[in-house]
Formats: structure tokens, C-alpha cells, sequence
């Protein structure tokens, strides 16, 4: 239906990546799936990023997403995690690119104020928000808060790509007024 469009959500990691599946319908978010990768359980680098690569593949194909929305990495202080960290969102966003996925990156903050309306709210604030939004049952919410950081990409990027079209903007009565010439009476 042209009223309907899929999100999906990606928190990527090197040890844990998280992903969530939005199914937007005459303007609801619905929930279709979350989850996470493990990817502690291999010590080679390149594996994980194949593991990443392939999941995420897997996950495009089953779902079939118009968007991608991906947390980008932010400010750390270990060069070395940060460029792990690099690499794994690179791996995911190749595998939206291989299959024509548009994709929009956010950063932490914006991720947490679009959905909590703090960005310095934490990951189970976070969960917690989703799950009042989405209407999630408690017994359906997963453990891992990573899941839940790829779903709230995917609802940010709804979010930040819902807003109404503004008509016109004013900066003053004069702008309204020049604007308006038929709502003046002399």
C-alpha cells in the first residue's frame, strides 16, 4: 500500500548488535520485529563483520525495508573500539547499500530526545519510552537494551521523517500581514 512504509533500526556493535523493524501503516508505527546479534562468541575481527554483514542482508531480504535509520558512532576515548565501531556500522550500511536501502544516520543524543525527550536518558529509559509508544507487552520486551537502541533508531528516523509540512512561516506580524493583505480591515 503507498501508505506504508518499513524502517529498519540498527545499533551496531562488535560485540552485540541491535536491530529493530518498524512497519509504519496510514501513519502508526507498528512493531514487527527486534532483536540482537551476539557476536562475543568470535575472536576474529573480519568474522564479526561478515556475521554483521550477513545478518543484516538476511534481515533486508525477510523484511524488505524502505529505510534504514543507523545510531553513528559518537566521541570515545579509545581510538581502537571507536574504529571497531566504525567498521561494524560500515558492514551494516554495505549491506543496505548492496540491496538500494536508503540510509540516514543519528546520533546517540537525537535518538534518546526524539523518543524520551532527553538525550541524555538511559538505555532503559529508552526501553521504556518504546514500550509505552509501541504499545509492546512487558513479556515481549527483550533484555538486551540493544534491540531496543536499534528500535528507537528506526522510531527516531520515523519521527524525524513524519513531521507535518509547515505552509508558510513568519517571522513577524509585518511578514503575516504582507502575507495576508485580504485579512486586514480598514
Amino acid at each position: 500500500m503507498e501508505n506504508e512504509r518499513i524502517i529498519i533500526g540498527i545499533d551496531p556493535g562488535t560485540v552485540v548488535m541491535g536491530y529493530g523493524i518498524l512497519k509504519v501503516v496510514q501513519n502508526k508505527p507498528l512493531l514487527i520485529t527486534m532483536g540482537v546479534l551476539q557476536l562475543g562468541k568470535y575472536d576474529n575481527h573480519y568474522l564479526k563483520l561478515r556475521k554483521i554483514f550477513e545478518r543484516v542482508l538476511g534481515l533486508i531480504d525477510e523484511y524488505h525495508p524502505d529505510e534504514m535509520a543507523i545510531e553513528s558512532p559518537f566521541f570515545g576515548k579509545n581510538v581502537q573500539s571507536m574504529l571497531k565501531l566504525g567498521r561494524a556500522q560500515g558492514v551494516a550500511m554495505s549491506a543496505a547499500l548492496f540491496r538500494d536501502i536508503p540510509i540516514t544516520e543519528y546520533a546517540p543524543l537525537k535518538i534518546k530526545m526524539s523518543i524520551t525527550g532527553n538525550g541524555k536518558a538511559s538505555k532503559e529509559q529508552v526501553s521504556d519510552m518504546l514500550r509505552r509508544i509501541l504499545s509492546i507487552s512487558q513479556e515481549n520486551m527483550l533484555p538486551q537494551l540493544d534491540a531496543t537502541d536499534g528500535l528507537a533508531a528506526a522510531l527516531c528516523h520515523y519521527y524525524q521523517t513524519n513531521r507535518p509540512v509547515q505552509e508558510k512561516q513568519y517571522h513577524s506580524w509585518k511578514d503575516y500581514i504582507n502575507q495576508h493583505p485580504n485579512k486586514i480591515k480598514k
